[in-house]
């Protein structure tokens, strides 16, 4: 039991961090059809942002300041150039965002080298939030904080960092704050209108390149905060954005390109089959057959079968990827064909 509540809440961490990810990607292709193929980019430029803001003005206003940096840097690459591009097509976007994908990556070796830079969260976040305790008896208890050493000298207890909840609480925040934004405001009636009607919305007297300047800036400034939550928790590297990138990618597909909500649904899917996976150290051939499935000398011979699940984890949000494309090509919860 304990082995599943645990598993369980770090893949929804791990999802949430995926959703506070994807989240800006699908704002900004719902808003504006562009696909940004250097979204994680600003991921990772959130995090450097951070940590060297962090150094001069602490962690919790470097939290707030970052975000909005990375904001401005993607509202101005919108305006200078994604926007000379857009009216060419699909393919002049997916080069340029792809172009300055590496564009960044450079700068920020330049800048901060090559090797993982030392950004740890504050002190009040490195402790752990909450301690799972499995007493002798087989019986679970739960104690807010550290579990005293002589309740944990009897008992198993397993701390829950106090990152990985803070990062939930900043995942659920931002949902419930973009659902409010784009359904139950002024704002998001017009960002949405400007989609689907810009010639209405102009002669309404608003400026839609603008607004397309400003929801591109709010996608990028979205994934800068998932960068600063991201790495302070886990590692601030050149590498982080290629560690995310196609993941993120394969989240807004099988969730269906431009819905929030199926964003939401397959980041927790993929966190949580991920997690399971990476904790699960047993080979594919053995987990068929403790589900009945008979297996000849032949096939368990194979390098294949022999594999462990931990092993194959990377792979799985692919086929999930793949298999939804096959069975369901608008994804989860999409309205749109890719």
């Amino acid at each position: 039991m304990e082995f599943v509540i645990v598993s369980l809440l770090n893949g929804v961490s791990y999802g949430l961090l995926l959703f506070m990810l994807s989240s800006g990607l699908t704002l900004i292709f719902s808003m504006m059809g562009v696909l940004n193929f250097a979204h994680a980019s600003f991921y990772m430029l959130g995090a450097y942002f951070a940590y060297a803001l962090s150094q001069v003005m602490g962690f919790w206003l470097a939290l707030l300041v970052a975000p909005l940096l990375v904001g401005v840097a993607g509202a101005l690459f919108e305006r200078y150039s994604l926007r000379k591009v857009h009216k060419f097509g699909h393919v002049p976007e997916l080069l340029i965002t792809f172009g300055l994908s590496y564009v960044i990556l450079e700068l920020v070796q330049l800048v901060w080298g090559r090797t993982a830079v030392p950004f740890r969260p504050p002190v009040s976040l490195q402790g752990p939030a909450f301690t799972l305790i499995h007493h002798p008896d087989e019986s679970m208890g739960f104690a807010w904080g550290r579990a005293a050493a002589e309740v944990c000298a009897q008992a198993t207890c397993t701390p829950f960092p106090a990152t990985r909840a803070f990062m939930m609480l900043v995942a659920i925040g931002m949902l419930v704050a973009l659902w409010l934004l784009i359904t139950r405001t002024r704002v998001g009636l017009v960002i949405q209108a400007a989609l689907t009607h810009p010639q209405m919305v102009e002669a309404l007297g608003h400026n839609v390149p603008r607004v397309f300047m400003l929801v591109f800036g709010a996608g990028c400034a979205l994934a800068g905060l998932a960068g600063v939550i991201g790495g302070s928790t886990f590692v601030t590297e050149p590498a982080m954005a290629a560690t995310l990138g196609s993941l993120v990618f394969a989240v807004v597909v099988i969730g269906g390109l431009g819905s929030l909500p199926g964003a939401f649904v397959a980041s927790l899917l993929i966190g949580i089959i991920q997690t399971f996976a990476v904790s699960i150290d047993h080979s594919i051939g053995s987990l068929l057959q403790s589900l009945g499935v008979t297996l000849s000398p032949q096939a368990q011979a194979q390098d294949f079968l022999k594999l462990t699940l931990s092993q194959v984890a990377p792979v799985l949000p692919y086929l999930f990827l793949v298999l939804i494309l096959i069975l369901r090509p608008k994804g989860l919860l999409g309205t749109r064909d890719h």
